[in-house]
């Protein structure tokens, strides 16, 4: 019996492969309303509506509701 040559990720990498036949069928997955972009922004619908509500009352809170600091 001979011997079992060792494995080398190398050779198989350099190997010619097969084109993945269901490749046409998943492009629909990241083209048009389903691209990364699209799919991060509807992943925080009230994100950007939320964020300035808080920088508002932010501002708001520190040049109208300002406390007198001060003994007695």
């Amino acid at each position: 019996m001979t011997p079992r040559p060792p494995f080398d990720p190398q050779i198989l990498l350099k190997k010619p492969t097969r084109p993945d036949p269901w490749a046409r069928a998943e492009t629909w997955r990241y083209t048009g309303p389903f691209t990364r972009w699209n799919r991060f922004k509807g992943a925080f619908p009230g994100l950007g509506i939320a964020t300035v509500a808080f920088a508002t009352y932010c501002a708001y809170e520190a040049l109208f509701l300002k406390k007198d600091e001060h003994h007695g």
